[in-house]
């Protein structure tokens, strides 16, 4: 995999069928896999947070799912193929577990929340593909507990709807006890599929308004968070861009140097 760097955080140059196959290949082999995604506001808060960006750092595939971080990426003379969002990689993981008899464990959200996506997906492709669900309301001291449950359950697949950063620590602290082949943190995706919250119109996710289409869904939870991170976001991919003009010039003037003096 090429795996480049956007404002010191790290991620794959994947499509969303490479991602699926690495997926598929490793349930196969039953080797681990942790996986991640990141957006503008998930890199700003990995700047500050230590935690955070080592847990991204730790992952084995991380994909780009704000398309912000696509276009950072192609200012920056690094260009990802495109943005593989969190929720269409689970939705597509779902129909290859219905197809290649994959089970899969749901941790996460409220107790109404994921039983509602147990029932949705059940009904649509069978319960075989439950290995389990819990919700994702518990104590600190209930952790080590949770994850001896999912290992028990020999999930293939392991999807945690859980507020970052404490999914992605808690899937980097248990991911050894767990041991399931793919783990991978999916936000809200589980109040998507059970329509609680609605997915912006395709339109709007090309043009990475996303983030604003859930803005005006839940205005005074979301609208500091989005305005604040995707303002330094930009801030951070502009600093970037100027030491990265600076270094192509310093390089070109070292070489032009030694030019004449040869």
């Amino acid at each position: 995999m090429n795996r480049i760097s956007i404002c010191n955080i790290p991620v794959d140059a994947l499509t969303m069928q490479q991602t699926i196959s690495l997926v598929d290949k490793a349930i196969l082999e039953k080797k681990s896999i942790h996986h991640v995604v990141i957006n503008a506001v998930k890199v700003v808060n990995a700047q500050k947070d230590i935690n955070l960006k080592e847990s991204i750092a730790n992952c084995d595939i991380i994909n780009a799912d704000g398309q912000g971080i696509v276009w950072a990426s192609r200012l920056l003379n690094k260009p990802l193929p495109e943005r593989v969002s969190g929720i269409d990689l689970m939705e597509e993981l779902v129909i290859l577990a219905a197809k290649k008899k994959y089970r899969i464990f749901f941790l996460g959200a409220r107790e109404e929340i994921v039983s509602k996506v147990i029932s949705l997906y059940s009904n649509k492709f069978g319960k075989d593909i439950i290995a389990g669900y819990r919700n994702g309301y518990f104590k600190k001291e209930e952790e080590t507990q949770i994850a001896q449950q999912i290992a028990d359950s020999k999930a293939n697949i392991l999807f945690v709807a859980m507020s970052s950063p404490k999914k992605e620590i808690f899937l980097n602290t248990y991911k050894n006890l767990i041991q399931t082949s793919f783990i991978m943190g999916v936000g809200g995706s589980f109040d998507v599929v059970a329509g609680l919250v609605k997915r912006a119109p395709k339109w709007m996710q090309e043009w990475g308004l996303e983030w604003f289409y859930r803005v005006m869904q839940e205005p005074r939870r979301l609208w500091k968070r989005y305005l604040f991170g995707n303002s330094v976001f930009v801030y951070l991919v502009f600093k970037e861009k100027i030491k990265q003009i600076f270094k192509i010039k310093q390089s070109r003037t070292i070489h032009n140097n030694k030019s004449r003096n040869n």
